[in-house]
């Protein structure tokens, strides 16, 4: 206690953000694979669950250029608890009787999660800007990777946990619990989060949502396509083709992408040491390597090579390079943003973030529903191979 007494106000702060970001992030991850699992046992295609997720996507990408407005009048610390009370009102919104459960119902509890979501991580991302020095760019990359790369390890406990809770306390328990746990840290939030955090001197205009940064710019575009890249095979697809050709019950797809999403987000946090001894910080190598992971998981479906080895070894390295991808692009943006309203760069990027996962999510369901897995594996290639060619038009860090 006296350890934690004595540190600074920086620190205490960024473990508050954090502290926020891991527990909403575990209700997503947990709403996520509740929502996937459910639907598909009550006989939804899997492009109509995909479209439970359109709100999701379309409010995030809404939410984020508007939000990092919010964020620069309000402060981060009223967006940030916005997000957390707003994610509590989704979840009490699914906790009704089963026949209330229509897709328009699901996906209007949906736009408010996305809502919630991407102010939160709006919030949380742009906060370490304003909490690192200038000149220590170092830190920064390590605070931002950090921050990412455990969200994105609890977000795979998540999945986890929602496989778990829908076994053994069924869809309207496991919400209305995650919703208790949440209630209990938004108070906390309301009290210990400072009320000038990220807001600017200068009151920002509301045409100052768009960027008008080239590198913001450039790097929102390579985002856009990273993300929709991944999404379009992992979101729906990949968890219908796991139940139905591979035959696995709910414990084993929440357990397996859980475990998945558990080690991205681990390598996430290491990816500045695995870029310094690889000496290599260029994003568009990066993702050039990644697109050859769904290149040939796609072969290996389309010609019915040992399948469940390819899938499951190619999952391992995709989540690797990717995680390096995206713990890159996350330190990039909080660098090149303006610290003046830093929540606007932060709001714009993340909002071509929720369009490349809009884009892939609504393909994820269409496209496997039709064409199947290897479709969306080589549409994931050339998403990539679009997002590494924006990426060598950014300027050399």
């Amino acid at each position: 206690m006296n350890r934690l007494a004595n540190l600074s106000d920086e620190i205490k702060q960024y473990l508050v953000v954090t502290g926020n970001y891991w527990a909403f992030t575990l209700t997503d991850g947990a709403l996520r694979m509740l929502v996937v699992l459910y639907f598909h046992q009550l006989g939804y295609s899997p492009l109509s669950i995909a479209m439970l997720f359109l709100f999701y996507e379309i409010f995030g990408v809404i939410t984020n250029l508007v939000g990092g407005w919010l964020g620069a009048r309000l402060g981060l610390n009223k967006t940030m608890n916005i997000g957390l009370g707003i994610q509590v009102i989704a979840l009490l919104m699914l906790a009704v009787p089963a026949d209330w459960l229509t897709v328009v119902y699901v996906m209007a509890a949906q736009a408010l999660s996305g809502i919630a979501k991407d102010l939160n991580k709006m919030s949380a991302k742009s906060s370490i800007k304003m909490l690192v020095a200038e000149n220590q760019q170092g830190t920064l990359f390590k605070w931002v990777a950090i921050l990412t790369g455990s969200k994105n390890a609890l977000k795979g406990v998540g999945f986890f946990l929602g496989g778990i809770l829908l076994t053994l306390v069924g869809f309207k328990g496991a919400v209305l619990l995650m919703a208790g746990v949440l209630l209990l840290v938004w108070c906390y939030s309301l009290y210990a989060l400072k009320s000038d955090l990220g807001k600017a001197k200068n009151k920002p205009k509301f045409s100052d949502i768009f960027s008008k940064s080239s590198a913001v710019n450039t790097l929102s575009a390579a985002r856009l396509f990273l993300f929709g890249a991944r999404d379009v095979w992992f979101v729906v697809a990949l968890p219908v083709y796991l139940s139905q050709v591979f035959n696995w019950d709910h414990w084993w797809v929440g357990g397996f992408l859980a475990s998945w999403v558990i080690g991205y987000g681990l390598v996430q946090s290491l990816a500045p040491k695995i870029i310094q001894q690889s000496n290599s910080a260029n994003p568009a190598l990066w993702a050039f390597l990644l697109a050859f992971v769904p290149l040939f998981i796609a072969i290996s479906v389309h010609f019915a090579w040992q399948i469940e080895v390819v899938i499951i070894a190619g999952l391992l390295l995709f989540g690797v390079l990717f995680a390096i991808n995206s713990s890159l692009h996350s330190y990039l943006i909080v660098s090149l943003a303006n610290k003046e309203g830093v929540s606007l760069d932060v709001g714009f990027y993340y909002m071509a973030n929720a369009m490349g996962r809009l884009i892939g999510t609504v393909l994820s369901g269409w496209v496997y529903q039709h064409y199947g897995l290897a479709a969306c594996l080589l549409i994931s290639s050339l998403m990539i191979v679009i997002a590494a060619l924006a990426a060598s038009k950014l300027p050399k860090q």
